[in-house]
């Protein structure tokens, strides 16, 4: 068994270096450019992999400057999903760390090893291959970027659905020192406390240490544990030499994560089917007895990322990575004291990634060719403990899932006129996946790999190895006309590719067989365990303007999206070797279509209105989409049926819309910002079959915030509410109970109540969204 892989990306401290930007001279003055949305307006962004302005790029984008986020009191990556069009990021089911992200209905939400994300997440330029604590906390941010639609050509393989792009700060010229420190319900604390230095005219030093901690919003009732709370302790150190006008900037970089956050414990929908357990009154509240392995996350990483500039018009960039992390995490399905259904897992990751690129700016002419590779490992060990079904009965699944990818990629953009501009690129990639998959069952205790005393019963039901090989090219075609500097209306083809592979829960024993006897061939269990890989074809039309000397800038977007082969993986319960089980299930469903319109706006409504100086804003985002499927191929008694009429796009609410009221003005030598937001999403799927115990009906959030900014913003304090009406709302659950298996209606019991298909308690739990926070944070700088 391979322990030696670990990483758990939420070592996602800011912590990893890179996104070097491109001239080395302009390094330091990214951090002021990228946020400005100041009096003029101006975005800079790093969407085509150098610096532009938003306006010019023909992209669908949202982008948070660090004081936007600061003002909004944005505490991890997730909070910016409420008011970006089209898109959710949320914590997975369980945990506390883990990403679940979709962008125009593309996404994944299955953690295990062997199953791709959908929309790429980047920490400085560096892809992150596993979702694992990919929750990333926002502190020493320069800029959060969300692209939208297939960003396969720059951005290469996962990125079907878009990208997020998380950019830290860089090093300061001047001595620095930088404390923030936050205290709020539920027992929040937080300090970051940030110093660096020159050591020479061309060598600085900068570390951070964070501590980021909070009370549960609830309770495990059964052993003691406070639920929902976090216990982070972080840091990172930075040496970079040159930039600030020399030709070459070297950035080297580590960090360090350690969260001993308790287990998330999940909520009960339903009474217990044998012990009548009650549905509990507080949502964040579980019973759950597991706690075996103690939840414990561990993650580190290096990082070096060099620019070059080799001319005045070409530079050279380099962007090394090495990242490793390990997991421990017990999950108790049903929520329940008894061992029902217990999952103690382990998750080990790393991953090392090498991306080389040239870039080219000329008077006409501007664009970059490159190379990336990948090389990562995911182990995904785990029981499913089913004690209450045969005592001691566990399956145990150990699937270790290596990628290897290599690819070459170019973009350019020709300006023909002032007017009237071309660009052109595209990505070819190599995909190796290899796979080893066993599966077996104990009885007598759970398995010795996570801690058990079991014993081996039979032969195992999966014991697979194999490699597959994919290759695509993914281009992307755009066209913009600018009749003006500030307006760019402009046209898209773009095409985004995500990798096959093989289940790694999948039963090899379960596999068709044209066999009388022996069981299923190797090549039969291969093509059973195996799935293709996904692709999509997005057009879109856009617009963006910035109007009435920059009071009104706007961005407009409809797409239209084919998307073939699409990868539905699950758990359903089955029979496996004469036991009570479950087992993985994965198809290339068929297809959907996925159309909408997306509108951001940002108005300066008055100036000068009660005090000179002063200034009252609106911004806002309305996201609309039509996500069906076309074709929904699945097996009912082994004959393929389309259901597609009766399954729905998961995680992507129909509509999402946001909007902020601000007002702002000086105070003294200062400014005070106050702000309120209301967040609008409508009824969000879980799961592609429709479940009315855990789909989330449509919901709004409001948050407010107060702050104040002192001359030369030396020192800040600001009041933060979120989620001020204390709305419950569902982000994800599991569910384990008989459902038709055409229309997926659930199918009653004698009782009424939902019949439990693994365990005899049945399983429908759900996991809740932060409840109302107020809290309040100080900064100060040296």
């Amino acid at each position: 068994m391979k322990f030696q892989h670990t990483v758990s990306y939420a070592a996602i401290i800011t912590g990893l270096a890179g996104g070097l930007v491109a001239p080395a001279a302009v390094h330091a003055q990214t951090s002021e450019s990228a946020n400005q949305g100041s009096d003029d307006g101006v975005i800079v962004v790093t969407a085509r992999r150098r610096e532009e302005r938003q306006i010019d790029v023909p992209i669908a984008i949202t982008s948070f400057s660090a004081e936007k986020l600061a003002q909004q009191g944005a505490i991890d990556i997730t909070d910016i999903g409420q008011t970006t069009p089209n898109t959710t990021l949320e914590a997975s089911r369980g945990t506390n760390s883990t990403l679940s992200a979709f962008i125009r209905g593309i996404g994944q939400q299955d953690p295990v090893s062997g199953f791709e994300q959908g929309v790429g997440i980047y920490l400085d330029d560096v892809y992150l291959n596993r979702p694992q604590a990919a929750v990333l906390d926002i502190y020493d941010v320069e800029r959060i970027e969300v692209l939208r639609g297939p960003q396969g050509t720059l951005y290469g393989r996962n990125t079907i659905g878009g990208a997020v792009k998380y950019v830290t700060k860089s090093l300061p010229q001047e001595p620095s020192l930088k404390v923030r420190a936050t205290y709020g319900t539920y027992d929040q604390a937080e300090a970051v406390v940030t110093a660096s230095m020159p050591i020479s005219d061309i060598v600085r030093i900068g570390a951070s240490g964070a501590r980021l901690s909070r009370g549960g919003f609830g309770d495990n009732l059964t052993n003691g544990l406070e639920n929902y709370n976090k216990d982070i302790w972080a840091g990172r150190g930075t040496l970079e030499f040159g930039g600030y006008g020399e030709p070459v900037l070297v950035r080297i970089s580590g960090d360090y994560t350690k969260d001993e956050s308790n287990p998330r414990g999940g909520h009960r929908l339903i009474p217990g089917a044998r012990s009548g357990a009650p549905v509990l009154d507080n949502v964040f509240d579980t019973r759950g007895g597991l706690n075996d392995p103690v939840q414990d996350i561990e993650a580190y990483g290096l990082a070096m990322n060099i620019t070059a500039n080799l001319s005045d018009t070409v530079t050279f960039r380099s962007i090394s990575a090495w990242r490793k992390d390990t997991t421990a995490t017990p999950i108790d399905f049903d929520a329940l004291p008894a061992v029902d259904l217990d999952v103690p897992g382990l998750y080990l990751n790393e991953q090392i990634s090498q991306e080389f690129q040239l870039l080219y700016e000329g008077d006409k002419l501007n664009g970059l060719v490159g190379f990336y590779y990948l090389d990562a490992k995911a182990d995904t060990l785990f029981d499913v403990r089913l004690f209450t079904t045969v005592p001691g009965l566990t399956a145990f699944t150990e699937a270790d899932v290596d990628t290897e990818t290599y690819a070459v990629f170019a973009d350019f953009t020709y300006d023909f006129t002032e007017q009237f501009s071309l660009s052109v690129g595209g990505r070819y990639t190599w995909d190796e996946r290899t796979a080893n998959i066993l599966r077996q069952n104990y009885v007598g205790g759970g398995s010795p790999t996570v801690g058990g005393a079991g014993i081996a019963a039979g032969a195992p039901a999966t014991d697979f190895q194999g490699s597959a090989n994919f290759k695509k090219f993914t281009p992307r075609v755009s066209v913009s006309f600018k009749p003006t500097p500030d307006h760019n209306i402009y046209a898209s083809f773009s095409q985004g590719f995500k990798g096959g592979g093989f289940d790694p829960r999948g039963v090899g024993i379960n596999a068709p067989t044209t066999n009388a006897v022996g069981g299923p061939s190797d090549a039969e269990i291969a093509s059973f365990l195996s799935f293709r890989p996904e692709s999509v074809d997005s057009y879109e039309i856009g617009y963006k303007g910035s109007l009435l000397d920059g009071a009104l800038n706007v961005a407009l977007a409809g797409f239209y999206s084919d998307y073939k082969d699409v990868q539905i993986p699950g758990s359903v319960a089955c029979n496996v070797g004469g036991f009570a089980s479950f087992c993985g299930v994965i198809n290339n469903a068929g297809k959907a279509t996925l159309k909408g319109l997306e509108f951001e706006a940002d108005a300066r409504l008055a100036q000068d209105l009660a005090t000179s100086g002063d200034r009252l804003t609106l911004s806002g985002s309305l996201g609309y989409i039509d996500a069906k499927y076309d074709e929904y191929i699945t097996n009912i008694g082994n004959v393929p049926t389309d259901v597609a009429q009766f399954r729905s796009v998961q995680n992507t609410p129909e509509w999402t819309a946001s909007g902020t009221f601000a007002y702002s003005t000086p105070v003294g030598d200062g400014d005070l910002y106050f702000g309120t937001t209301l967040s609008y999403r409508s009824k969000v799927n879980q799961f592609e079959i429709a479940n009315p115990y855990i789909d989330q009906k449509g919901y709004a959030l409001w948050d407010a915030n107060l702050v104040y900014n002192a001359p030369d913003k030396r020192w800040s304090i600001g009041l933060h509410g979120k989620n001020l009406t204390n709305k419950k709302y569902k982000t994800s659950g599991y569910t384990f109970v008989a459902a038709d298996p055409k229309t997926g209606v659930i199918i009653p019991g004698a009782n009424g109540q939902p019949i439990g298909t693994l365990g005899p308690e049945g399983t429908l739990t759900a996991f809740y969204g932060n409840p109302r926070q107020v809290f309040v944070t100080a900064g100060v700088k040296f």
